[in-house]
C-alpha cells in the first residue's frame, strides 16, 4: 500500500486584483464573452444609467455559430482604442462600479482564476496574463510543495489495473509536480523526463505499450532517484542554432498580427537588442550574442531564483490538467500526454528564450520584476491566442521537431 497526495493548487485563494494600480489591466484587447444569464440580468436593468452600452456594446453570438453556448452566449465589443466599453477613465469596470461585482459576467467575475472540480474536490490556478497573478505564483519558493494538510489516499499497486489513465490522474500529478521539484536533475532534465514519461503515458493511453500503469510507474520513479537515466541526458548536446531559429519563428507567428500592446512591444524590442536580432546581424553573431546573454545574465538568474520556470511549469500543469486537457471532464475521450508535453515544452522554451533575450538587453540590472514584466506579457498574447496555440504546434510539425530529439533541442542551453 502506498500513499498518493491529492495535490491541489490553492494559491488563486490568495489572489485579490488590485485594480487601478495594476501596471496592465484585463479590459484591453480580448475578445470578452458574456454567459446568459449575465447578459440576461443586463436587459432586465432598464433604469441603469449603462443602459446605453448594453444595448449598443453587447452583441449576441448567432445561433448556430461555433463556439456559441450559454457561457458564450454575447460578446463585450471593445472601443477603436482597444479597451472594454464599459472601462471607465480611471481603469475600473462601470459595471462593477454602479452594479456592484456581483453583477459582472463570469469571464470578469472569475478571471485570471481557472476554478474547476476534480473528483469533487475545488481547485484553481491562474493565469500569468495578470501581473499581481504572475508575481504571487513566480515569486513564491514554495509554491510547489503539498500543503501539510493535502488530502491523500492509500494506493494498492499490486491490485488489478484500472481500465482508463483518467483512473491514475492524482497519481500523475503528484508524480509531475514532484519531478518538477526534483533539483537534483538541472531543469531542462527534468524537463526531458517528463516528456519520456509523457510519450509513454501516450503509448499506454492507446495500447502500444504492453505494460500497466502501477508497474510503469513504479519502475520509471525508480529509474529517476536511482539517476540511471543521467549519463545518457548528459550526453545530449546543445543545439543553440537552431534553439534560436525556432524561438524567433515561435515570436514570429504573433508578431505583426492585431492587438500587440506596448507592453509587449518594449519586451520583444529588450530581446531583439539583447541578441543582436537587429537588420543585417549575421546568425552566427545572433547566436554568440544569445549564448552570451544565457551564461553571464540569464543563467545566474535563474540560479538565484530557481523557482521562477518551476513555478511557470507547476500552474501550467495545473492550469492545464497537464497531460489530460479538458478531456479530462469528457467520458470515453483517449488523452494525448505526448501532444500536451510538446505544447508545454514548447511555451516553456518560448518564454525562457525571451528571458535569455530581454536579461541580455538588461545584464546586471536584470530583476525578478522586468522578468515578471515580460512572462506577463508575452503570456497575455500568445497563450491566450488560440490561432498562435495551433500554429505553434504546426511549426513543430513541419520541422519535425514534435519529438524527443527537436523538444529536447529547445530545452538544453
Amino acid at each position: 500500500m502506498r500513499i498518493v497526495k491529492m495535490i491541489r493548487p490553492s494559491y488563486a485563494e490568495k489572489f485579490h486584483c488590485i485594480g487601478p494600480a495594476c501596471e496592465d489591466d484585463c479590459c484591453t484587447g480580448w475578445r470578452v464573452t458574456v454567459d446568459k444569464a449575465a447578459y440576461e440580468r443586463y436587459q432586465g436593468l432598464t433604469e441603469s444609467p449603462l443602459r446605453p452600452l448594453f444595448e449598443s456594446k453587447i452583441a449576441l453570438v448567432p445561433e448556430g455559430t461555433k463556439g456559441q453556448s450559454i457561457e458564450a452566449f454575447a460578446i463585450i465589443q471593445m472601443t477603436p482604442q482597444g479597451p472594454c466599453s464599459f472601462l471607465s477613465a480611471e481603469r475600473l469596470c462601470r459595471i462593477q462600479i454602479e452594479h456592484g461585482s456581483e453583477a459582472l459576467c463570469n469571464t470578469c467575475a472569475i478571471f485570471p482564476r481557472t476554478p474547476r472540480q476534480i473528483d469533487g474536490l475545488p481547485e484553481g490556478a491562474l493565469s500569468l496574463s495578470c501581473p499581481e497573478a504572475a508575481r504571487l505564483i513566480l515569486l513564491d519558493p514554495d509554491l510547489g510543495k503539498p500543503p501539510s494538510d493535502c488530502k491523500q489516499f492509500y494506493w494498492d499497486d499490486k491490485a488489478k489495473p484500472a481500465a482508463s489513465l483518467r483512473s491514475y490522474f492524482w497519481h500523475i500529478r503528484e508524480f509531475t509536480i514532484g519531478l518538477i521539484r526534483n533539483r537534483n536533475y538541472p531543469l531542462w532534465q527534468r524537463i526531458f523526463l517528463l516528456g519520456t514519461f509523457s510519450r509513454r503515458l501516450d503509448a499506454l493511453a492507446h495500447g502500444e505499450l504492453h505494460r500497466d500503469f502501477p508497474a510503469f510507474l513504479l519502475d520509471f520513479s525508480a529509474a529517476i532517484a536511482a539517476g540511471s537515466l543521467r549519463a545518457s541526458m548528459d550526453t545530449i548536446p546543445a543545439d543553440h542554432n537552431l534553439q534560436l531559429d525556432i524561438l524567433i519563428s515561435l515570436i514570429n507567428l504573433r508578431v505583426g498580427k492585431a492587438g500587440i500592446a506596448p507592453r509587449l512591444h518594449k519586451i520583444l524590442h529588450a530581446f531583439g537588442q539583447g541578441i543582436g536580432h537587429l537588420p543585417g546581424a549575421s546568425p552566427q553573431s545572433q547566436i554568440e550574442r544569445y549564448i552570451h546573454a544565457y551564461q553571464n545574465y540569464a543563467a545566474p538568474f535563474f540560479q538565484k531564483y530557481p523557482h521562477f520556470l518551476e513555478n511557470f511549469l507547476i500552474n501550467e500543469v495545473h492550469r492545464t490538467l497537464f497531460p489530460f486537457d479538458n478531456n479530462l471532464f469528457v467520458l470515453g475521450t483517449t488523452p494525448e500526454p505526448a501532444r500536451a508535453f510538446a505544447r508545454l515544452a514548447t511555451h516553456f522554451a518560448l518564454m525562457k528564450g525571451l528571458l535569455i533575450g530581454v536579461a541580455g538587453f538588461h545584464k546586471e540590472e536584470f530583476t525578478p520584476e522586468i522578468a515578471i514584466e515580460a512572462v506577463q506579457s508575452a503570456y497575455r498574447h500568445f497563450e491566450h491566442n488560440a490561432e498562435f496555440l495551433d500554429l505553434s504546434h504546426q511549426l513543430l510539425v513541419t520541422r519535425k521537431m514534435d519529438n524527443a530529439h527537436g523538444l529536447t533541442m529547445l530545452l538544453r542551453n
